[in-house]
């Protein structure tokens, strides 16, 4: 079980709170928190932690993946830097696409391809591609 403060309870429900028709997919970054919680569609969600970085959200509805939280993200954009230099060449004025976070971490995965952790990381670069979300990388300390 998540542990979140009362504001990042109540940014939560506001965004689950819009009409669908309302709804755009959406990624923000908490200082207090260190993390990026990535909603791709207003379903009601469970959770389930693959990582020390990442919680996965799966549609209640569906089963589908719908979004995730990344903890730690000053110190996975650390450790990218240092394993994987060229990861800095997709900060575009000082943005960074969500699926380059998702494919970044995925490929710092030392597991079997097929490994449920590593195509979970897939399959949320590929959400996050397709909805174009993007993150100050200033806010999480990668500029």
């Amino acid at each position: 079980m998540t542990v979140m403060s009362n504001e990042e309870f109540a940014k939560r429900m506001m965004l689950l709170a819009k009409p669908a028709s309302e709804f755009k997919p959406t990624a923000y970054y908490d200082s207090d928190g260190d993390c990026i919680e990535f909603l791709a569609k207003p379903d009601p969600f469970y959770e389930e932690r693959i990582d020390d970085l990442v919680t996965v959200y799966y549609s209640q509805k569906t089963g589908e993946v719908i979004g995730s939280l990344i903890k730690g993200v000053s110190k996975l954009a650390k450790r990218l830097a240092e394993r994987l230099p060229g990861f800095m060449i997709t900060i575009e004025d000082r943005r960074i696409r969500l699926e380059h976070l998702f494919l970044a971490g995925m490929w710092l995965q030392t597991s079997e391809p097929q490994a449920i952790h590593v195509l979970a990381y897939k399959k949320l670069a590929e959400i996050a591609e397709r909805t174009s979300v993007e993150v100050s990388a200033e806010l999480c300390g990668a500029a």
